[in-house]
């Protein structure tokens, strides 16, 4: 153990990751040991145990740094935009330190035929091992007309980059699963990147936009590792994607109590009970939102933070093409956990007043699976309610 530079001592893992200089060029003046709690927090957020942390650092301080050659297709930029409000790191960070975003439209340095001059000599230099990100739906309609760069459709040169990928990531929701681009009647036949690249392994991180986090996650765990995180049946990251929203949402508290917005503007809706019948897909959207937010995780950086439903935009099926006032399917009947009683005002009808009526008896039941089962068995109108919702 050493003494730090402000009188605090660095743990003996610091020791193991390069020397001192390096780490302040490269990190823009972070000590060793910021960055390295940084990294512990990446390595935290994969699902991996408080050590990888180390590994992690050595990866992005490495002196040869991956590859990333980002194809924007039929899409809204709101991707790009994502990354732009990343804080940990910041874009410049990521960018120059972490990796090297060798090809981007929006964010190149050149334009026109240096920047597709310098993408090609990126992808020779780096062939076989480059990662590969695509945001954006690929237009197939007559052979991929509406959508061109520097005079190749994106089709054809998407299809080109892919032999030579070292992996492949579908950045948002158009390039997951098609996107609005893709809605009907979908005149240009915009198609998701996996419907395309048949033969290979994409990596799906949904959104409209996808919280940066998730991207650059699972960017750090490629350059560590040289392998993909674990991936769901749709080619999620599971450490991103492996909960439904309603299971941590700061309203779910208000579903198990029955207490429930019924119109905008309305006495629940001000007091932030919860948005299932004004629409909300967090019964049945996968993702990690309400856990990490949006903008640095600030107070209310999530849609339903705010007081607006959930839309499901990183679930195939639901965002973009389920109408935004439906109700959601409940995917879990009862809570996973047990969860402490919640008081209504005078006059409202009590966690325990709800499971009476519902002929529930035992007080290891609560109300919350009482409602949820009826719920998701019954698929309720707000013409009728569940018993005890306000």
């Amino acid at each position: 153990m050493r003494t730090g530079p402000h009188g605090t001592r660095d743990v003996d893992d610091i020791d193991r990751i390069g020397d001192l200089d390096s780490y302040r060029g490269a990190l823009g003046g972070l000590t060793r040991r910021d960055f390295l709690k940084y990294c512990t927090g990446i390595a935290a957020t994969l699902g991996l145990a408080p050590e990888f942390g180390v590994r992690i650092a050595n990866a992005a301080t490495s002196g040869r740094r991956p590859s990333v050659i980002w194809i924007s297709a039929q899409e809204c930029t709101g991707c790009t935009e994502g990354l732009l409000r990343s804080y940990h790191p910041t874009l410049e960070t990521l960018i120059l330190d972490q990796i090297s975003l060798d090809y981007h439209e929006t964010l190149c340095a050149g334009a026109g035929h240096q920047a597709e001059a310098f993408r090609e000599q990126a992808v020779e230099e780096n062939w076989g091992s480059f990662l590969l990100v695509v945001d954006g739906a690929i237009p197939v309609k007559d052979d991929g007309i509406y959508c061109q760069i520097a005079g190749k459709t994106v089709l054809e040169t998407v299809q080109r980059l892919a032999e030579g990928a070292g992996a492949i990531v579908a950045m948002g929701s158009c390039a997951a699963w098609g996107g609005i681009p893709s809605s009907d009647p979908n005149p240009t036949g915009a198609t998701a990147v996996h419907e395309i690249l048949t033969d290979k392994t994409i990596v799906n991180i949904p959104g409209c936009p996808p919280n940066p986090y998730n991207f650059l996650s699972t960017v750090l765990h490629f350059v560590t590792f040289g392998a993909l995180p674990a991936l769901d049946s749709k080619n999620r990251p599971r450490f991103a994607y492996g909960r439904l929203i309603h299971e941590n949402c700061e309203r779910r508290p208000h579903f198990d109590a029955g207490r429930f917005a019924r119109e905008f503007g309305d006495e629940g809706h001000r007091q932030g009970w919860c948005l299932y019948y004004l629409g909300c897909k967090g019964p049945e959207t996968w993702a990690n939102c309400p856990a990490i937010g949006f903008n640095d995780g600030g107070e209310g950086s999530w849609p339903v933070g705010t007081g607006h439903p959930c839309f499901g935009c990183t679930e195939q099926g639901v965002g973009f093409t389920k109408s935004i006032h439906s109700l959601a399917k409940l995917e879990t009947v009862t809570p996973p956990t047990a969860f402490p009683r919640v008081e209504e005002e005078q006059g409202g009808a009590g966690t325990a007043a709800v499971a009476l009526a519902s002929g529930i008896v035992g007080a290891a039941v609560g109300a919350g699976a009482v409602l949820a089962t009826r719920l998701g068995k019954h698929g309720p109108t707000p013409e009728q309610p569940p018993e005890g919702s306000s």
